[in-house]
């Protein structure tokens, strides 16, 4: 139904911000005051023009109060207005009662308030300022020039001036405190996490391009760590231990431990509530001298000296270098000073690589669960609603029409095989090494769910010690599945073994099946086991591909392993 001429105004007065209608009834109301004010001081109607004056100047500010030119201009004059006015209206006070007290400026002064915060509302903070000089300017010459009855100049008269300044002040300290709120109203509407957040990640991006080597990965921080200790204090086992989070450490690099042997493999101290020097240095963050090895599991014939020192990036620690030898006295106080000196610097560098590992780490796993949202809500979603469109089409087949029907079902065979196989890659996509799961509940999970749906039989062999670093358990977890993957796919298998097995830092992923091998002439894996191979190389882990006796294959990685400084002798 077209809008009657009744309606169309309540709907233009609907268009109005709530600003330009609060600014409206504040000046609406500063205007009354003013009025009032006035009449009590001289008891002149006439004075009132000085209202008229200012409602008049006001109302660029009021129609159109974002205008650069137009909005400026109005509240100018109406500072210039009140200068004035707060002359002219001084002396019809003065007249009235015959007294020269200045006290009928008081009378509009307080609508000097108006213009300054409004400017400062608009984020004009100079422009308040300037109206602030503007109106002081006013009044000195207004007053200069109002000569009273007994011949003297308004100007000369204490409490013209007194007046004045009182009102000056208060403008002024009112438009300070509205600059003050705003900035603090501002504040709260921003959303600081992410402003914050953009802000350091531009940096972040900028200073990991001209970093020496432009590496922020954890591990090639510490193992140089380790290396430019090694001359200094001549270990014979070392290593750079990180926080993991539940009352843990993790170690970043070491030598001097074997590792490949399980029976003999001895590993370092990383619990923060045992009785060790790499407790008390991680709750003291002081430097700390020990006679005992840091290691678990080692066989201390002779006397062991050992020092901790604690990597402190400003108040908070961010890791541990461990050192030790065979002997006594090996760490004398001038020692452990210069091992402090030198593993000091690196304190920043590790805060770094740790923190960009953990963005890296959040991001990659909110992109990959995008992913599976999108392909969930789209060709998951396509597909069955084919498969759908496939049964409806067999449902409504002449009886006669059997090839038809055959073709029909193999299709919904089909559709129904990439369903199931775009369940499982969503499932893939969506599975993370919980917290407090760890990496063999998290690859157990996907053993068994993957290994139900080809009816294979699951054999799971599981042993966690401990946490290692979440780039690790990550990457080990996409290796183990697509191991898991390519065997459910393309071995043709009856069996599944997975194995499992982590004691800090070291970790084996073990995944064998018993089928017909990877034939030479297959193409198809090949990016698989290139993808396998490369992120296995990106946490120093080695993998291996091996036939299984008697028929089927066997994928394997092991990090933690002797590092690329443990063949190398100890100096």
């Amino acid at each position: 139904m077209p809008s009657t001429t009744a309606e169309r105004p309540k709907r233009r007065l609907r268009r109005i911000p709530a600003s330009q209608l609060i600014a409206i009834a504040v000046r609406g109301t500063m205007l009354l005051l003013v009025g009032v004010l006035i009449m009590a001081a001289t008891k002149d109607w006439a004075e009132l023009r000085w209202v008229a004056l200012l409602a008049l100047a006001g109302l660029p500010g009021v129609l159109t109060p974002r205008h650069a030119v137009l909005a400026s201009l109005g509240r100018f004059a109406e500072t210039v207005l009140v200068g004035l006015g707060a002359s002219a209206v001084a002396l019809a006070a003065d007249q009235m009662y015959a007294l020269s007290d200045g006290a009928g400026a008081s009378a509009i002064l307080p609508y000097l308030a108006v213009p300054i915060t409004a400017a400062m509302l608009n984020h004009r903070p100079l422009e308040s300022a300037g109206l602030l000089s503007v109106a002081a300017l006013t009044l000195a010459v207004a007053g200069w020039l109002t000569v009273l009855p007994d011949g003297t100049r308004q100007l000369s008269h204490f409490g013209y001036l007194a007046a004045c300044a009182q009102w000056l002040i208060l403008a002024a300290v009112g438009t300070i405190t509205t600059g003050a709120m705003q900035r603090a109203a501002l504040i709260r509407r921003t959303p600081q996490p992410y402003a914050e957040a953009t802000r350091l990640l531009t940096q972040l991006r900028q200073v990991a391009r001209q970093l020496p080597g432009a590496t922020l990965d954890p591990g090639s921080i510490a193992e140089h760590l380790l290396e430019e200790l090694r001359p200094i204090g001549r270990p014979q086992r070392a290593a750079v231990l990180a926080a993991s989070g539940a009352g843990r450490l993790v170690v970043l690099a070491q030598f001097g431990v074997e590792a490949d042997d399980t029976s003999t493999r001895a590993a370092w101290e990383t619990s923060l509530d045992a009785d060790s020097a790499i407790a008390d240095a991680w709750a003291s963050q002081q430097p700390q001298v020990s006679g005992r090895s840091q290691l678990r599991s080692f066989d201390q014939t002779g006397p062991v000296s050992a020092v901790v020192v604690p990597l402190i990036a400003g108040v908070r620690t961010v890791g541990l270098v461990a050192l030790e030898r065979d002997g006594t006295n090996g760490y004398p106080p001038a020692l452990t000073g210069r091992i402090v000196a030198a593993a000091t610097p690196a304190a920043l560098r590790l805060e770094a690589a740790l923190l960009f590992e953990e963005v890296r780490s959040i991001a990659t796993n909110e992109e990959r669960q995008r992913l599976a949202r999108e392909i969930h809500d789209g060709v998951a979603q396509e597909l069955v609603m084919i498969g759908y469109g496939v049964d409806n089409a067999q449902a409504t087949l002449p009886e006669d029409a059997k090839d038809t029907a055959e073709e029909l079902r193999v299709l919904r065979a089909e559709i129904t095989r990439v369903i199931t196989e775009l369940r499982l890659s969503l499932f893939e996509l969506r599975s993370e090494v919980d917290r407090h799961g760890g990496l063999t509940a998290a690859i157990a999970e996907f053993a068994r769910i993957s290994g139900n749906q080809a009816g294979l039989k699951v054999n799971l062999s599981l042993d966690e010690a401990g946490r290692l670093p979440a780039s690790i358990e990550s990457e080990l977890l996409r290796i183990a599945q697509e191991a898991i993957t390519n065997a459910r796919k393309h071995a043709n298998a009856a069996n599944l073994w997975v194995t499992c097995t982590v004691d800090p830092p070291y970790g084996l992923i073990e995944v064998s099946d018993d089928g017909r091998g990877i034939p030479d002439e297959r193409t198809d894996g090949r990016y698989g086991l290139a993808i396998m191979a490369e992120r296995a190389e990106r946490i120093r882990g080695r993998l291996e591909i091996r036939p299984r006796d008697p028929v089927g294959t066997t994928v394997a990685v092991v990090v933690g392993g002797s590092s690329r400084q443990e063949g190398r002798a100890t100096r």
